[in-house]
């Protein structure tokens, strides 16, 4: 994953790109795997842990009537997230995650290992879902490895 962040961090400095995170289930892995390479605080300068739906709220804006309505683990959390970090850190791009890493708290509808993406820039918001296999942290770490992924192909 070193590999994958360094990369995101040699992008994100040719084209001048600043990054934010606004991370529940990773817990700040996708900020330390970014602040791990050397030379990241010229991109990436804010990371929000939000773990609790209050802090969703009170750190990142998501409306706690949306959270309540779609659940933490949702497209509009996801965004809402996205949007919110970008904007309190003021950065070009943000990436925001939630999801179920297990092993207890899945359901049908949203089984243990379902993450939601939201991708944050100037101009454009997107989200998606994945649902990745394997224990709490392989989850994660699959969690990290596409969060990263999403933020170095924004840049291009």
């Amino acid at each position: 994953m070193s590999g994958l962040a360094q990369s995101l961090v040699s992008r994100a400095r040719a084209a001048q790109k600043t990054i934010a995170t606004a991370e529940s289930c990773t817990g700040g892995m996708i900020a330390a795997a970014i602040t791990d390479i050397a030379g990241s605080s010229a991109v990436f300068g804010f990371g929000f842990v939000s773990y609790a739906n209050a802090a969703k709220t009170e750190m990142l804006g998501v409306p706690a009537e949306l959270i309540a309505a779609d659940g933490a683990v949702s497209e509009a959390v996801a965004r809402a997230m996205a949007i919110g970090a970008r904007e309190r850190a003021g950065a070009d791009m943000a990436v925001a995650v939630t999801g179920i890493a297990g092993p207890d708290g899945g359901s049908a509808e949203k089984p243990v290992g379902t993450v939601w993406f939201g991708l944050a820039m100037r101009d454009a918001v997107r989200a998606e879902r994945r649902v990745f296999t394997g224990d709490r942290a392989q989850v994660r770490a699959q969690t990290v490895e596409h969060a990263l992924e999403l933020l170095r192909a924004a840049i291009g």
